[in-house]
């Protein structure tokens, strides 16, 4: 058995964040050692040369003894449930802090500025990028990372002289963060994803609310109580896309306008904004929240929210073709993500929205598909692996088609959609069954439409 050798920090995984760690430990001139379950990682070889003296190990974590380890490290993407070290979750280093963490630990211990941190099943990227830009608008010196764009640890390294950082933070990460202390904190909304990992919604649960710990301002989903913090904070304010209380941030109307509200106070009419869709009108109002409380003046984050645009692959406006509109949601991954999308987008249609769905749907319930499927939909096209637990799910409301692929799902769609319906590629499943990840799904999808479009223009 292969040991650790004694007072080395042990890092857990040669990926994207595994190798910011090492970058970090490098700095910190902290002896360490890397250990990857796969017997040959990605990128092995050139992490060889760029740390020849660095033992590594790769191989089952059964044949690693850790006795040694000043502290081991798990990238996000290693389960710390796992027997190996499962038996480490409960021991304490000589300071008192847990043996086993994860990246955000070792980002909060060397953070010298404010931390804003988002999670939550869907839209984090879009609020964090969203708070991101809010931030530089009012002249802020800030870096923005995590789980999404660049690593945590590297964000100390490229900005060091940030005024704040701003994070999107997955459960993953959150699961070994034992304590976060972040000025402002959101937690949007709670679906079923994960549960191959987490176990069930409650084990996902406790993953997510461990963003809290030690906040001292959070916002949370007004209508989802699964966001909200278990012990009570200095601070908590609730978005709603309801009419909202006296604390809240909400919608309402005006004068026969919609308009975003902070309680009483109305901010700009909905249609002002450069994103479309009830989801998106909560986002807005989730990082309008979070800014207000950052210190953000209310004018700079009004300028940013009229010409953000959203992000590619979530929500995204490809094309309207002979008066259908394409929408590509890709990153639809999982069941809440394409509730969201199809009540969003449903709502505001004067035709029928036709669903593009299936992949991997990594052990997920369908069946809240189908009510909103039932108010809004023509027709769902299914595809993918997980095609027939799609069709279960949605027959009795819906009529169902399916198809081999992505290709066939939208010629299907093309030739049944009347003017004034939506195609909306939401998939609630994972790609990995026909794609290599969410990205390479939407833009075949993006490459379709550009195709179709052409057609048209050509009369075909």
């Amino acid at each position: 058995m292969r040991r650790v050798p004694q007072g080395t920090t042990l890092v857990i995984g040669l990926g994207v964040s595994g190798r910011a760690i090492c970058r970090h430990l490098e700095r910190l001139g902290r002896p360490f050692m890397v250990a990857d379950t796969r017997l040959s990682p990605p990128g092995v070889e050139e992490f060889r040369a760029a740390y020849p003296e660095v033992p590594l190990f790769c191989g089952p974590l059964s044949g690693l003894n850790m006795e040694g380890a000043e502290e081991v490290v798990v990238s996000p993407g290693v389960d710390p449930a796992q027997p190996a070290l499962a038996v480490l979750r409960e021991r304490r280093r000589a300071n008192g802090e847990p043996l086993l963490v994860g990246e955000i630990a070792l980002f909060v211990r060397a953070a010298r500025a404010p931390i804003a941190a988002i999670t939550g099943s869907n839209a984090k990227s879009t609020v964090t990028t969203l708070l991101g830009e809010m931030a530089r608008e009012a002249g802020r010196q800030v870096a923005v990372g995590g789980n999404l764009g660049t690593p945590a640890l590297d964000l100390l390294a490229e900005m060091p002289n940030a005024e704040l950082y701003i994070l999107e933070l997955s459960s993953f990460q959150l699961e070994t963060t034992p304590f976060l202390g972040a000025t402002s904190v959101a937690c949007l909304n709670l679906s079923q994803d994960h549960l191959d990992r987490h176990g069930d919604m409650s084990g996902y649960r406790e993953a997510k609310l461990a963003v809290f710990r030690g906040a001292r301002h959070a916002v949370v989903n007004g209508e989802d109580a699964a966001t909200w913090p278990l012990e009570p904070l200095p601070c908590l304010e609730r978005f709603t896309t309801q009419s909202p209380q006296s604390d809240e941030w909400g919608i309402a109307m005006r004068n026969g306008q919609e308009w975003l509200m902070h309680g009483d106070e109305a901010l700009m009419t909905t249609d002002a904004l450069g994103v479309a869709g009830r989801h998106n009108q909560a986002n807005v109002l989730a990082a309008l929240a979070m800014g207000s409380q950052l210190g953000f003046p209310l004018e700079a984050m009004c300028r940013v929210i009229r010409r953000f645009k959203g992000l590619p692959h979530r929500s995204e406006t490809l094309a309207e073709i002979e008066g259908v509109m394409w929408i590509n949601d890709s990153k639809g991954t999982n069941v809440g993500a394409t509730l969201a999308a199809i009540a969003g987008i449903g709502s505001t249609l004067k035709g029928r929205l036709i669903l593009l769905a299936g992949g991997v749907g990594k052990g997920a319930d369908f069946t809240p598909l189908g009510e909103p499927m039932a108010r809004f939909g023509r027709e769902a096209v299914v595809f993918g692996m997980d095609a027939p637990q799609l069709d279960a799910a949605l027959r009795d409301h819906v009529p169902v088609h399916h198809v081999t692929d992505l290709e066939a799902a939208m010629i299907r769609a093309r030739a049944i959609a009347e003017p004034g319906d939506c195609v909306l590629l939401s998939p609630a499943c994972a790609s990995l069954d026909q794609f290599s990840d969410y990205v390479a799904r939407g833009e075949a999808f993006r490459q379709g439409v550009q195709r179709f479009a052409e057609e048209a223009g050509r009369g075909d």
